[in-house]
C-alpha cells in the first residue's frame, strides 16, 4: 500500500512539477516586460507622456472667457503665442493656458478670479478619496480630480497610497521599472532614516500638477508599524503623513490622497492628515452594504485615534456616487436611498458610467489627457460633462473651506 505521508508531512501527488511562487514569478516578469513594451510604444521618445494641447475653445472654457478674446490677446502679442494649424486653428499647451491664466490674474479686480489657489491665511486642502471596496472609481476619482483642480489653476500634489499603483499608472509610472529605488512615500514617512518628501515628488504633464507615486513599498510601513506599537514606541504612526506633508505645504494649494482599499495605517495616518473625505459608492446593495461596514470601522478605528490625541476635525465629507446609469431602476432607489439617509453628504452630482473613461484607461490615460477625435462626440461629451460637474462641486466645497 502506497505511503501517503513522509515523516509526518503528506506527500506530494506527481505531476507537480514547477513551484507555485516560480510559476507566479515567471509570470509577473512576461507582464511587466509587456507593459513596459506597451508604454513604449505609446510614448516612443522618452516613455513619459507629453499631454496633447487645447483648442482655442476648449483653453477660453478653462479660462472663463470668450474665445474671441483669447484671439484679440493673440493679435495683440499679449500673453504665449498658440501653435496654429490648418485654416487657422489655434491650439495652447497647458502652460500656454497658466501662462495667461497668470497674465490675467495681475489685470484681475477681483482676486482670484483666475487663479483660485490659497492666499494668506489659507490652509492646505488635503482631500483623501477613500473606500475599502474594490470597482468603486476611486482612482479614477481621484485621478480626475487631481487633473481638473490642475487645469483650473490650482497648484496640487496627488499622493498614490494604494500599493497596486494604479494612479501612479494612470500618471505614467511603471512601478517595477520607474520605482527600482523606492520613490514612494514610504520613504518619507519611515521610522528609520526618513527622506524629504520633496526629494521623491515627481512631475506629470499636466502644469501645476505633481505625484508621490506608490508602489509595494507602502506595505512596509503597515509591517513597521505594528513592530513600533510592539515595542511601544513613542512614535505617533497616525501623525506621519501630515508631518510630511507639513514640509512642502507652501508649494500647493490641496493635495489629493488615493488611499488603499484598506483601513490599514496608511489609511489612518492619511485621514489624521486629511481636511476632507470624499467616499466613493457604486449605487448596488453589495456595495452600499460594504460601505456600511466601511464606516462603522472607520467610525471605530478613528474614534481609537481621536483619544490618542489625533485630529478628526474635517471641513467636510462626501459620498460620491460613481459608475452611475440613469436608466438603471434598481441604480435610482439606491441613490435615493442614500440621500434620504445622508441628505447634503451626497454630492448632488454623479460620475456617469462611461465606455470613454475606460476606453482611455485602455491606454494608462485620463479623459482630460485623451484626444476627443477618439470618440463619438456624444459619448465624450456626456462623460466630460459629468466629470466637470462632479470636479466643479468639489472645488466649489474647497473654495467654501477657505470662507470663500
Amino acid at each position: 500500500m502506497a505511503r501517503d505521508h513522509v515523516d509526518g508531512r503528506p506527500e506530494k501527488r506527481q505531476g507537480r512539477q514547477q513551484r507555485i511562487d516560480q510559476l507566479v514569478g515567471a509570470h509577473a516578469g512576461r507582464l511587466s516586460q509587456r507593459l513596459q513594451a506597451h508604454r513604449a510604444q505609446l510614448f516612443p521618445e522618452s516613455t513619459r507622456r507629453e499631454l496633447r494641447r487645447f483648442t482655442s475653445g476648449e483653453a477660453a472654457e478653462l479660462l472663463g472667457v470668450k474665445d474671441a478674446y483669447l484671439r484679440k490677446l493673440h493679435l495683440d502679442g499679449r500673453g504665449p503665442s498658440p501653435e496654429i494649424r490648418a485654416g487657422g486653428r489655434r491650439l495652447y499647451s497647458h502652460a500656454d493656458i497658466q501662462s495667461l491664466r497668470e497674465m490675467l490674474e495681475a489685470g484681475a479686480k477681483t482676486p482670484g478670479t483666475y487663479l483660485p489657489g490659497r492666499r494668506a491665511g489659507d490652509p492646505l486642502q488635503v482631500i483623501c478619496v477613500i473606500n475599502f471596496k474594490g470597482g468603486s472609481g476611486k482612482t479614477t476619482t481621484a485621478a480626475h480630480l487631481a487633473q481638473k483642480c490642475a487645469l483650473d489653476g490650482y497648484r496640487v500634489l496627488a499622493v498614490d497610497l494604494d500599493p497596486q499603483a494604479s494612479l501612479s499608472a494612470l500618471h505614467g509610472f511603471q512601478p517595477e521599472f520607474d520605482l527600482l529605488d523606492g520613490g514612494t512615500l514610504h520613504d518619507a514617512i519611515r521610522y528609520e532614516d526618513p527622506l524629504p518628501l520633496s526629494a521623491i515628488v515627481r512631475r506629470t504633464c499636466f502644469t501645476g500638477l505633481d505625484i508621490v507615486p506608490g508602489n509595494l513599498d507602502l506595505m512596509e510601513f503597515e509591517h513597521e508599524t505594528a513592530g513600533a506599537l510592539g515595542r511601544r514606541s513613542s512614535e505617533l504612526f497616525f501623525t506621519r503623513i501630515g508631518d510630511a506633508l507639513s514640509e512642502i505645504e507652501a508649494n500647493y494649494d490641496l493635495v489629493v490622497i488615493d488611499c488603499p482599499p484598506q483601513l490599514g495605517f496608511l489609511t489612518m495616518s492619511a485621514l489624521s492628515a486629511a481636511t476632507a473625505v470624499l467616499v466613493t459608492v457604486h449605487p448596488q446593495m453589495l456595495d452600499v452594504m460594504s460601505m456600511c461596514q466601511f464606516l462603522l470601522m472607520t467610525s471605530n478605528l478613528l474614534g481609537v485615534v481621536a483619544e490618542a490625541g489625533g485630529d478628526m476635525s474635517y471641513d467636510w465629507l462626501r459620498y460620491l456616487i460613481t459608475r452611475y446609469e440613469p436608466g438603471d431602476g434598481p441604480q435610482n432607489q439606491m441613490v435615493g436611498f442614500m440621500r434620504s439617509l445622508f441628505g447634503e453628504n451626497v454630492l448632488n452630482h454623479a460620475a456617469l458610467k462611461s465606455t470613454a473613461i475606460s476606453d482611455a484607461g485602455m491606454t494608462k490615460q485620463t479623459l482630460y489627457e485623451v484626444e476627443r477625435s477618439q470618440f463619438t462626440r456624444a459619448t465624450y461629451q456626456r462623460a466630460l460633462d459629468s466629470l466637470n460637474a462632479v470636479n466643479g462641486e468639489i472645488e466649489g466645497l474647497i473654495q467654501a473651506a477657505w470662507g470663500r
